[in-house]
């Protein structure tokens, strides 16, 4: 591709938004690697002259996030320190033709499945053999691994669907010669991530497959933690769990957003589950997988949404007392079903209620760290910072959970698992020492 500059062009990806995101930036890294297109993710050196911001359009500050990197990256055209500006991802998927018309300085948008497309502004060819390559943008030691796009769900808040279109499994042959692969280059945790893991394979294989996948993962030579994250409640496969219990290498670990624990909210958001089948189904999970870690997330300010709720739904974690919780304040989602409810909880209100349910998480938290202490547990490395080696436990998803905080009185390899004994422990962080 020709550009002012005499150099050959380096492309630098920006990822905003999830992990499914990040995916789909490392699987174009990949594309352009292959075609032999010098790519770098998050690039901090500046010697880049073309930028592809991936962007993330599902709530109003990730979608301020992602127009302010746009129009950072076209200021930095206007000056000359770059050639080009590309938009993919979901806000441009969702949002195109405004975008077009307020930031045309962009040199092209792209929607979510546009990938060929996006290679052929880099006269670049999109080489279907490379399906399950990418350039990971994570440590090399950990990977994002999507089993499926899109979602069949209605949830009245969620725009996803909008973004992603329906839900499509990848087959279960090609994800096990991805694992593979990235077993290669030196992974051995693998997170699986979709919007809803539990309806994976309902599409090709006309059954609830992912059991089947795991076990298929699992026997995967060199893959020593399988990772579920976003599993939705409602008609909940138990067999994921027998399949958990049996396999050593998939973690103790369930990521189930519940989004709320008040009826009137839940049927609101048509969440096609009750609170009282919520309890009946943690109940049942910890039956199955005792010592299981559970993590879930919720919204605060849905409309129509009152102190009572929010009492209900303290109420409710500290009966079912989750390992982990994160929380948004309710968006406002055009052409959502929710749209049509009258946006009532002030801005500052629902920043408020989101602050005293994660009170009572902190709490929670906190209690069950210091369960911990005195105990060892198998932790991966993940890096050193600060004069100190950061890891993680089984129980424990990168950026969203605990830390084990270590000396560095010694030196640990990054990327490997040692055998740690808690000494110390606080809200969200433990502290610990090799043995």
């Amino acid at each position: 591709m020709k550009t002012k500059t005499l150099k050959k062009d380096k492309v630098n990806i920006i990822t905003l938004g999830c992990s499914k995101n990040m995916v789909d930036s490392e699987v174009l890294s990949g594309q352009l690697l292959a075609n032999d297109i010098d790519v770098v993710h998050e690039n901090k050196k500046s010697d880049h002259n073309i930028v592809v911001v991936n962007t993330c359009g599902f709530i109003d500050k990730a979608k301020e996030e992602s127009i302010n990197t746009i129009l950072r990256q076209v200021e930095l055209k206007q000056k000359g320190k770059l050639d080009k500006v590309y938009v993919t991802g979901c806000l441009s998927e969702r949002y195109k033709n405004n975008l077009e018309a307020e930031i045309p300085e962009v040199d092209a948008y792209f929607g979510t499945m546009e990938l060929p497309l996006i290679l052929k502004q880099f006269e670049a060819d999109y080489k279907a053999e490379l399906v399950g390559e990418r350039l990971l943008a994570t440590p090399k030691h950990y990977a994002y691994m999507k089993i499926s796009e899109g979602c069949n769900r209605t949830c009245s808040f969620c725009a996803i669907p909008l973004m992603r279109g329906q839900h499509v499994s990848k087959p279960i042959e090609a994800l096990v010669k991805e694992a593979e692969s990235l077993v290669r280059k030196g992974v051995k945790e693998i997170m699986l991530i979709a919007q809803e893991l539990t309806y994976y394979g309902l599409d090709i294989y006309k059954k609830r497959m992912l059991p089947d996948l795991l076990h298929r993962l699992a026997d995967v030579k060199g893959l020593e933690w399988i990772r579920l994250h976003y599993a939705y409640p409602s008609k909940f496969p138990l067999e994921i769990l027998d399949a958990m219990r049996e396999r050593e290498n998939i973690c103790n670990y369930l990521d189930m957003p519940l989004q709320h624990a008040a009826n009137n909210m839940l049927k609101a958001m048509k969440r096609q589950i009750t609170r009282e089948e919520m309890e009946e189904l943690t109940i049942a999970i910890r039956e199955k997988v005792p010592g299981i870690c559970l993590r879930t997330t919720l919204i605060a300010g849905f409309p129509g949404e009152t102190q009572d709720d929010v009492e209900e739904l303290k109420g409710f974690l500290q009966r079912q007392r989750f390992d982990r919780v994160g929380i948004f304040t309710y968006s406002h989602e055009e052409n959502t079903s929710a749209y049509e409810l009258t946006d009532d909880v002030p801005a500052d209100e629902k920043e408020r209620r989101a602050q005293e349910i994660m009170e009572v998480q902190q709490e929670i938290s906190y209690e069950l760290n210091q369960e911990k202490v005195g105990k060892t547990f198998k932790v991966l490395i993940d890096k050193k910072e600060a004069g100190r080696y950061l890891g993680r436990t089984e129980f424990d998803s990168v950026e969203v959970d605990n830390e084990v905080v270590i000396p560095a009185d010694k030196k640990l390899p990054i990327g490997e698992f040692v055998q740690v004994k808690i000494t110390k422990a606080y809200d969200y962080d433990l502290e610990g020492e090799v043995i």
